[in-house]
């Protein structure tokens, strides 16, 4: 689910983005839907590194903007 997410620190920092044990499920899903959507780790991982060499800045504002728009998880 989320084996990439070590190298995403400086993604999730520029977004203003603070991973959680409790959050990290639903920023996967979210990172999952951005690159392609239904893919397992590795291939998403793929997905992530060509956009990011691609346009950083680009992810970043469609990760903030899809992270801030979220359903809010209930208790």
């Amino acid at each position: 689910m989320t084996c990439y997410f070590r190298h995403l620190s400086g993604v999730f920092l520029k977004a203003g983005i603070e991973v959680t044990k409790e959050n990290r499920k639903q920023l996967s899903n979210i990172i999952n839907v951005i690159a392609g959507g239904d893919m397992e780790c590795p291939a998403v991982w793929r997905q992530v590194k060509k956009r990011l060499a691609e346009d950083e800045d680009g992810f970043v504002s469609e990760l903030k903007a899809a992270w801030e728009s979220r359903a809010p998880v209930r208790s």
